[in-house]
């Protein structure tokens, strides 16, 4: 078997501002996992569905937008996208999003139906390919599961 690049389609995990934090903030609503180890559970069940993950974390917008660009760019199977607080706020991300043709899955820990009002109202899910909320850290999973069906 020869070594070289892997020609598995890949499946971006972005993550947006705060997710840094995953474990230690408000772990009543985000539960006890952390980025790390969430990436740790995909990157394993990746090698199951013949896929690779590029999994990435910024508090910046604007890194969101680039690398939803580059998911593009590297024609990737799909993204999963927890774009945070920015879910409610970014039209930047909802035009890139609807910019690229690449189906994008929304994924968040919590339901953000159930908690603060300003919260109810996703920019993503309209241009999103669906929604994956409240099933804290399966919800990654379940959405890679997804992913490998496009």
């Amino acid at each position: 078997m020869s070594e070289g690049k892997s020609t598995n389609k890949t499946v971006f995990v972005l993550n947006g501002p705060n997710l840094n934090l995953l474990g230690i903030r408000e772990p009543e609503i985000y539960g006890a996992d952390t980025l790390d180890d969430i990436a740790g559970q995909l990157e394993d069940q990746s090698h199951g569905l013949g896929l690779d993950v590029d999994i990435r974390q910024s508090n910046h917008e604007g890194h969101l937008v680039d690398w939803l660009h580059e998911a593009a760019a590297d024609e990737a199977q799909a993204v999963i996208l927890n774009a945070g607080a920015l879910t409610h706020t970014s039209i930047a991300l909802h035009d890139a999003i609807k910019a690229i043709d690449v189906p994008v899955i929304e994924v968040h820990l919590s339901n953000p139906a159930a908690r603060e009002e300003f919260r109810h109202k996703s920019l993503i899910a309209p241009v999103a390919k669906g929604t994956i909320c409240g099933f804290g850290a399966l919800g990654y999973q379940l959405a890679l599961d997804a992913a490998q069906k496009f």
